[in-house]
C-alpha cells in the first residue's frame, strides 16, 4: 500500500490526501510552492535527449499548492462510521469499553424518530448492547450518560481520522498542530 501525500493550501491548511500520481502531476505542472516532511517515494521517468540523465522526482510527505481552485479546506465532509468510530477512539461512549470496529454502531443521541439529525454533533459510537438498550429513547428516559460529548472534527482532524492506518509521523505531527481542544483521538 502506497503512502498518501498530504496536500495543503498556501496558508498551510490541510486540504486532502493525494496519491503519488496526483502529487507527481502537481509537481510537474509547477503547482507545488513548498513542501515538508521526508521523501516518501522517488519516481523515475524518461532520459533527457540532451544530457542523457534520467528524470527523477522525489515526493515529500506534505506538499503545499497554490491556485484558486486549491485554496479552501472542506467544511462539509461526510459522516461515516469509520471516521466516527476513530473520533470516539473505538470506545462505546455509554459503557466506556473498547470494541473492534465490526462490533460498534452509530447511535443518535436524539433519535431520528424524535427529530434528531444525522450530524457529527448528534451521533456517538455505541456497542450493540448499549445501542439496543437505549433504542429510540432519550438518554434521560433510560438513565444513561455519555462519557464524552460528540463534536464535529475540524478538517485536520477529519483527515487524520480517515487515513489513520496509513498516516506518517511527520504528517501526524503537522496535522496535530491544527487539532482543536475537543480532539481526543491519539
Amino acid at each position: 500500500m502506497q503512502a498518501k501525500i498530504l496536500r495543503l493550501n498556501m496558508a498551510g491548511q490541510p486540504i486532502e490526501w493525494v496519491d503519488w500520481q496526483t502529487a507527481v502531476c502537481l509537481i510537474a505542472r509547477d503547482l507545488v510552492n513548498w513542501s515538508l516532511g521526508e521523501v516518501v517515494q522517488t519516481v523515475r521517468g524518461g532520459h533527457s535527449r540532451l544530457s542523457g540523465e534520467q528524470t527523477r522526482i522525489e515526493l515529500p510527505s506534505i506538499i503545499a499548492c497554490g491556485g484558486a481552485q486549491l485554496a479552501r479546506p472542506r467544511t462539509n465532509y461526510p459522516l461515516c462510521n469509520s471516521a466516527l468510530f476513530a473520533r470516539d477512539s473505538f470506545l462505546c461512549l455509554y459503557c466506556a469499553r473498547p470494541f473492534p470496529q465490526n462490533e460498534l454502531t452509530r447511535d443518535h443521541i436524539v433519535p431520528v424518530s424524535r427529530g434528531g439529525k444525522d450530524r457529527w454533533e448528534n451521533v456517538v459510537t455505541a456497542c450493540r448492547r448499549c445501542n439496543q438498550h437505549k433504542g429510540n429513547r432519550l438518554l434521560e428516559d433510560v438513565g444513561m450518560e455519555l462519557i464524552a460529548l460528540p463534536y464535529r472534527p475540524n478538517n485536520a482532524e477529519y483527515l487524520a481520522l480517515i487515513n489513520s492506518r496509513r498516516i506518517r509521523v511527520d504528517q501526524m505531527d503537522f496535522l496535530r498542530s491544527q487539532f482543536s481542544k475537543n480532539y481526543r483521538w491519539l
